[in-house]
Parts: C-alpha cells; structure tokens; sequence
C-alpha cells in the first residue's frame, strides 16, 4: 500500500507494473482487491494503480456530506493529474458512474475508458436498494447489510459453487466506514449521466455479466447505444464483479481493447 498526494488530498493505492498508467476504481460492494485476479496480467503492459475511492480505506473523503458522483470524478481526476499523463481508466460498479463521470468531465486526462457492469443511472426500482442500504447501515452499521450485498455481487450459482466467497466479501464490507458507505448509497440513488454520454469521445469498452442483479446488462446496452463508438461485451454466466468472477473472461474482453494502439489497430471482435 502507498499514499499519492494531490491538490491537498491523499488516495491509498496499490502501483505494481511498468508502461503507461492504468487506474482501476472498484465497486461499492468490494475493495480494490477485487481487481487482484486480473493484476498480474494488466501489470504486464501497463503500470497498474489499483485505488481505494474516495471514502474508503485511507483514502481521503471528497469533503462534501452530501456528494454526487460528479463530486467523486472530480477528486479521482486530481489523482491522474498527480500520476501525469493519460491514464486508461477501468471501473466496475460504482467505480464505473465514477469513471463515466470522469471521461464527461475530465477526458483529456484519459486514455481509454473500460467501464464493467455499470450504467449512466438507474431507474426507480433500480435506486431504491441504494437507500435501504444506506439507512441499514446508519442505523446498525455495515453487518446489517452483508447477507444482500454478497448476493448482488455474485449470482446464487456461483455461490453455491464458491461458499468461500460469502465470508471474504462479508469480511471486506465489514472494513468499510457505514458512514462513508450510506454516502456513496445516495450518490448513486440519484445519479444521472445520460445527457453527458453523447459528449464522451474516449475509446470506450463495456463489459458487463450477463447475471448482473445489481447494474443489469440493460444499463450498460444503454451505454453502448449512447457513447459514440462504444463497444459491448457481454460475459455470460457472470455477476456484477467479473475481474473477480470470471477473470480469464474479463481479461479476454479488456486487454485486446487495451493493447489496441500498441498494434496500431482495431481489436479483435471477441
């Protein structure tokens, strides 16, 4: 673990590999240990900085009590400014309306955009878990929230395949601050990027598990539809966190797209 410092705040990461940067934001409902299954591979060609958002971990908060998602691209983008240069962005869930954010109103900053199992908002039945969790967690702090969050993450199947997985992410949101937790809740409870999608001209990959219960492949078609040039792969039998899922798929999808202007040309159809 290290601290970057930038423009007054501090962000814990996680930097292994050389070669141009490539910033990974993880879900709500995980840490930014979730990315670890696809790290080595990703470090091969990139120098890979894995990020506790801004709220979680060491990282500092974005000093509003009642932030937007806006608000967390916008501290996310003081960290690529202190890395210098554009730097390719892949987020996963509540990283990815991070990152979606970021390339509306930061992407000069970036290079490509990989945004997994996420959207540009959602729709009411889709916000409402957002904040039944968020006053769960105000009320009786994060245990009251674990049994849920563990099925939105990973589907029944896979589950009942890996019950190891129940404890450890149990054991991750544990770690997490319920305050800063409800605080992300209500960002995404009220987020609404679709008219920024048209204005997005970074090189774009959407990735999402074809089981997703949390951010539903509905939400990332729409992105497809709506970021000019974007690209959709879909990963069939896979939840919400696919680099930790099925991270030989999710490798399949994303360093094709990575690699892209290394070979001078478009990627592969997978």
């Amino acid at each position: 673990m290290a601290i970057i410092r930038a423009n007054g705040s501090e962000f814990e990461v996680e930097q292994s590999g050389e070669g141009p940067h490539l910033v990974l934001l993880h879900s709500l409902l995980t840490d930014r240990g979730s990315f670890a299954p696809v790290v080595p591979a990703l470090s091969r060609i990139r120098r890979v900085t894995l990020v506790s958002l801004p709220g979680f971990g060491a990282t500092a908060t974005v000093g509003s009590s009642d932030p937007g998602i806006e608000d967390y691209a916008d501290r996310i983008a003081d960290l690529l400014g202190a890395l210098g240069g554009a730097a390719d962005v892949v987020g996963n869930g509540f990283g990815g309306f991070i990152a979606l954010a970021l390339a509306a109103r930061h992407g000069a900053r970036l290079g490509r955009l990989v945004l997994a199992d996420t959207g540009a908002t959602f729709p009411e039945a889709g916000r409402a878990p957002f904040r039944a969790m968020a006053d769960a967690v105000e009320r009786s702090g994060m245990a009251a929230i674990l049994d849920g969050a563990v099925r939105r993450i990973f589907p029944e199947a896979y589950l009942a395949a890996h019950p190891e997985a129940i404890a450890e992410r149990k054991r991750v949101l544990l770690q997490a601050s319920a305050a800063q937790f409800a605080v992300a809740c209500r960002a995404l409870s009220r987020v609404d990027l679709r008219d920024a999608l048209p204005r997005i001209s970074n090189r774009t990959l959407v990735v999402v598990g074809a089981l997703d219960a949390a951010t539903p492949p509905a939400l990332a078609r729409e992105l497809e539809a709506s970021i000019p040039g974007a690209r959709l792969v879909e990963i069939p039998g896979c939840g919400h966190c696919p680099a930790l899922e099925q991270p030989e798929a999710f490798l399949a999808a994303v360093l094709p797209f990575l690699e892209e202007e290394r070979r001078g040309g478009r990627p592969e159809e997978p």
